[in-house]
C-alpha cells in the first residue's frame, strides 16, 4: 500500500528502488544510512516485492522512510509511483547494489546549489567488484555520439578503464546515470520524470536529453565517488538486457533527436543495428540476434506512440543544450580506428 505525501525533512531524498532485493539491502543499506543520513532522509521504493524486504527493513532500519507499490512497474514506472509522494528538493536515484563513500552527497549538493541551470548530476562509479576500474553504467559521465550510442568517460562500449585518477573535478556531460544520479524535484517535475514505456536501461538518457532539449545543463561531480555491482536485477550478457537497449536507444532518438532530418537518422541507426545484428550472428550468439530483431518488431509498432511524444515535447524546447554530444561515430572509433579509451577521442569533436 502507498504511503500517502511525506514530510520533507531534510533536503535530499536517497530513494533506493526495490524489486524483492532484500539481499543488496543488507549488504549495502547500512552503509547508505551511514554516510548519508546527516544530510539526507533515506526512503525506500517498493515495487511490489514478495519477499520479505519490508519486514527487514521495518525491523533492522526504523529510520528509512518506505513506500510500498502494489505491482512491479519497472526501474522507470517505479521512480514515477514513488517519487511524488516526496517534498524533497532533490532527488538522490541510487541502485539498491551501490556502496556509497563518507561525504558522498556533499559534493553533489553544493554543485546543485551552486548552479541553478545544472537540473541533474552523477558522482564517479567504480566496479564494486575491482573498486579500481569504472564501471558500466556511468563511468566519469555519460556522452552520446552522433548516432544515438551512448558512453562514458572511462567505459567505451565493454572495455573499460581503470581510473588513474585522469577524470576529476567537475564537467558537463551529456547524461547522468540512474543509477545514482542526483536531481531536482522541480526539473524532474517539469519533464514528468521518466518514461516508463522504457521500462528500464535508458530511461535516464532519455530523461537527461528531454533536460538538455529544454536548456538545462547535465553534469558529473567526479569529486564523489560511489561503487556500483552493476547487473544485480539483469545481467549484461542476457538478451533480454540487448532487447531492451536496441528497442529503448530507438525510442529515445525518436522522441529527442532534433539536429536533422529525422528519419534519415533513424534510418541510419537500423542499418547500424543490421551490422550488430550480424556479428550477433557470426558468433552464433542466436538469443542476441533474435532480441535485435525483436527490438527493431517493437519499435515499428511504437512509432506512432513516440512520434506523438516527440510532438507533444516540441512546445518546451527552448535553447537545445548539447554539451557532451560526441560529432563523430563512437562506433568507427571504436571498432575501426581502435580506440579503446575515452581520453583517445579528439576533444574537438564534442559540442562544449
Amino acid at each position: 500500500m502507498v504511503q500517502p505525501a511525506l514530510i520533507a525533512m531534510k533536503s535530499v531524498a536517497v530513494a533506493i528502488l526495490n524489486w524483492n532485493g532484500k539481499n543488496w539491502l543488507e549488504k549495502f543499506l547500512p552503509n547508505v544510512i551511514a554516510h548519508s543520513e546527516e544530510v539526507a532522509d533515506i526512503v525506500i521504493i517498493d515495487n511490489g516485492s514478495t519477499d520479505d524486504s519490508f519486514d527487514f527493513c521495518s525491523k533492522n532500519f526504523p529510520s528509512v522512510q518506505w513506500i510500498g507499490l502494489e505491482k512491479n512497474h519497472g526501474f522507470a514506472g517505479g521512480y514515477n509511483e514513488g517519487l511524488q509522494h516526496l517534498a524533497h528538493p532533490y532527488f538522490m536515484l541510487l541502485n539498491s547494489d551501490v556502496e556509497v563513500t563518507p561525504n558522498w552527497l556533499l559534493p553533489l549538493i553544493d554543485w546543485m546549489e551552486e548552479r541553478p541551470a545544472l537540473a541533474a548530476c552523477q558522482p564517479k562509479v567504480i566496479d564494486y567488484q575491482t573498486k579500481i576500474q569504472f564501471e558500466y553504467a556511468g563511468g566519469a559521465g555519460g556522452y552520446l555520439d552522433k548516432d544515438g550510442y551512448a558512453f562514458c568517460a572511462g567505459r567505451m562500449f565493454y572495455a573499460f578503464e581503470k581510473d588513474n585518477g585522469q577524470y576529476q573535478g567537475r564537467k558537463d556531460v551529456f547524461w547522468a546515470t540512474g543509477a545514482a544520479m542526483m536531481i531536482r524535484r522541480s526539473a524532474w517535475i517539469e519533464v514528468n520524470g521518466f518514461d516508463a514505456d522504457f521500462f528500464a536501461h535508458m530511461e535516464e538518457i532519455d530523461l537527461c536529453w528531454r533536460l538538455k532539449n529544454r536548456g538545462y545543463s547535465i553534469g558529473a561531480e567526479l569529486n564523489s565517488t560511489v561503487y556500483h555491482v552493476g547487473g544485480g536485477t539483469l545481467d549484461r550478457q542476457n538478451p533480454m538486457k540487448t532487447y531492451l537497449n536496441f528497442r529503448n536507444n530507438l525510442y529515445l532518438i525518436t522522441k529527442n533527436h532534433r539536429r536533422s532530418a529525422l528519419f534519415f537518422h533513424i534510418f541510419r541507426r537500423l542499418i547500424l543495428d543490421g551490422v550488430a545484428g550480424i556479428r550477433f550472428a557470426t558468433e552464433t550468439k542466436w538469443p542476441h540476434l533474435w532480441a535485435v530483431v525483436r527490438a527493431h518488431f517493437s519499435f515499428y509498432v511504437m512509432l506512432p506512440n513516440m512520434l506523438k511524444k516527440r510532438k507533444l515535447e516540441s512546445p518546451h524546447i527552448k535553447e537545445i543544450n548539447n554539451s557532451g554530444l560526441y560529432k563523430s561515430s563512437v562506433v568507427y572509433a571504436f571498432f575501426i580506428q581502435h580506440k579503446s579509451k575515452f581520453s583517445q577521442l579528439d576533444p574537438r569533436s564534442f559540442v562544449q
